[in-house]
């Protein structure tokens, strides 16, 4: 689809400061939503706590996770390149929106926002690695069980919480309406953005972990394919 924009609703609009940085903000943004889906295929299958055959019995469930260490190991570091590389998209897309919305519009601060709950979601989701996968490593015995299914719960739903790009979808809806973007991009922002939204609100917050990276990876794609504002 074509991603021509009609130069006079972009480019420097109202708001502009300056030319946009390039684009390897963007490139930032496009490895941050592929490696949040490693690090979620990672995470998913990290799944002794959640396994019908030591369900509820601590003790065999350090056991599996002394045994998952490696997908602990690989699910720890895609989410935290993920976390460093959506602060740079976040701030690249922020001053993007800054130069093509109105000066007091809200619109780049809600997506900036957004991403950075996102960060904060993967930063925590991630942080308990260190205390438990090299213990788990070195002697499982130096871990509580109960300690150890917690920490698997914890993996298991905190790095999901992606609804923060649900806001920074509906705010891209929004500045695409306004002819900041081609259409599909709003569309695109408007579905799996809002469906990130959705989830954020609702009891299944983690399934925004699935509709987030989604979102970012459509959205880096088409932003690569934008038109720089003049």
């Amino acid at each position: 689809m074509s991603t021509t924009l009609d130069p006079t609703t972009t480019g420097a609009g109202p708001g502009a400061d300056g030319a946009p940085p390039g684009r390897g903000w963007i490139l930032a943004g496009l490895g941050a939503g592929v490696l949040a889906i490693v690090g979620g295929i990672a995470g998913a299958t990290v799944d002794a706590v959640y396994d019908p055959d030591v369900s509820g019995d601590a003790g065999a469930i350090l056991r599996r996770l002394s045994e998952q260490v490696p997908q602990i190991l690989v699910f720890h570091t895609a989410t935290m390149l993920s976390c460093a590389l959506l602060v740079l998209f976040a701030v690249g897309l922020h001053h993007q929106l800054r130069t093509r919305t109105a000066p007091d519009s809200l619109v780049p601060g809600v997506a900036a926002a957004g991403l950075g709950l996102v960060a904060v979601a993967q930063l925590l989701g991630a942080g308990l690695t260190t205390e438990f996968a090299f213990a788990l490593a070195e002697d499982p015995d130096l871990v509580l069980p109960e300690s150890a299914a917690l920490f698997n719960h914890w993996i298991g739903t905190i790095p999901w919480l992606w609804g923060g790009a649900g806001l920074a979808g509906l705010a891209l809806f929004r500045a695409a309406r306004d002819g900041a973007y081609a259409p599909w991009i709003g569309w695109a922002s408007l579905v799996l953005g809002g469906l990130s939204a959705l989830f954020l609100v609702s009891p299944l917050q983690y399934m925004a972990g699935m509709t987030g990276p989604a979102w970012l990876v459509v959205v880096s794609l088409g932003l690569l394919r934008t038109p720089r504002g003049s």
